[in-house]
């Protein structure tokens, strides 16, 4: 008998039947009374509570679905962030290219506040992405195109863009003392009052970068291309520092500091 009652138990849809069965029984023998004695009333309340049965189903259906689908994102983002977490320092092209799959699939899923902090991902393709106010410090993202992404109030200490491109790249309030921008494409990408406190911009294409009011103490423009570029209200800026850049002409600088460029630099403002 044991055994039976055993075997019911571990099939859940036999067991589901079976108590329905017992329960229907029961609540029919106690209701054949009330059928006999008054049977239209009865049945009117029973279509009243039947209709009460469906409005609770259909809302509680509704509340379990969109939990299970809340849960299901939630669950996803999480797989995506743990991801990105396993390939962190793996130096490889399997893991910068998983590494940009997850950010984008983050990104459809409106997060865009992303730890990748020392990634590897040169070479890859991030063009449109938001990682404003992530935190990239000392990530690789060399030879990568970045055209259009934002990456405003995002931390870049350290990180290596070097021969990258980043074409009309929004990096308003990014924080990018250290950060290699070597041989990269600037071309109007937007720095308004950015940190870029050492940063190196040898070589770099910033024709009509907009630079206004950034930090750029140490920062080296050697060979720069500074063509129409905007960096007035730039803090820490010299004429030492813009004395090594290829081209300024049409830049724009404080009035102060563009007399000087007039007296002592007249070559690299001249057409």
């Amino acid at each position: 008998m044991s055994e039976f009652f055993n075997a019911i138990i571990e099939k859940p849809l036999l067991t589901s039947a079976l108590v329905l069965v017992a329960v229907t029984i029961v609540v029919l023998g106690l209701s054949l009374q009330y059928y006999i004695r008054d049977f239209d009333t009865f049945i009117q309340q029973i279509l009243a509570e039947a209709h009460g049965m469906i409005f609770d189903i259909a809302v509680i259906g509704i509340l379990i679905f969109w939990l299970n689908q809340n849960g299901e994102i939630r669950q996803r983002i999480r797989t995506y962030k743990d991801e990105i977490d396993d390939f962190r320092l793996w130096e490889s092209e399997e893991a910068a290219f998983r590494t940009v799959g997850n950010i984008k699939r983050l990104n459809r899923h409106k997060i865009h506040e992303i730890n990748l902090v020392n990634c590897y991902l040169p070479r890859t393709n991030l063009n449109y992405v938001n990682l404003s106010s992530s935190n990239m410090n000392s990530a690789n993202i060399s030879q990568s195109s970045l055209i259009e992404s934002n990456l405003e109030n995002a931390r870049l200490n350290q990180t290596n863009f070097e021969n990258s491109n980043l074409n009309q790249a929004i990096l308003k309030g990014a924080y990018a003392s250290g950060a290699n921008f070597k041989d990269a494409f600037l071309i109007k990408a937007h720095f308004e009052n950015a940190f870029l406190i050492k940063a190196n911009f040898n070589n770099a294409f910033l024709m009509e970068a907009d630079l206004k009011g950034c930090y750029v103490m140490g920062a080296d423009f050697e060979n720069a291309s500074l063509y129409k570029a905007d960096l007035r209200g730039a803090k820490g800026l010299t004429l030492e520092q813009l004395s090594k850049a290829k081209t300024l002409y049409l830049a724009k600088f404080d009035d102060d500091i563009l007399e000087q460029i007039k007296v002592n630099l007249p070559q690299l403002v001249g057409a």
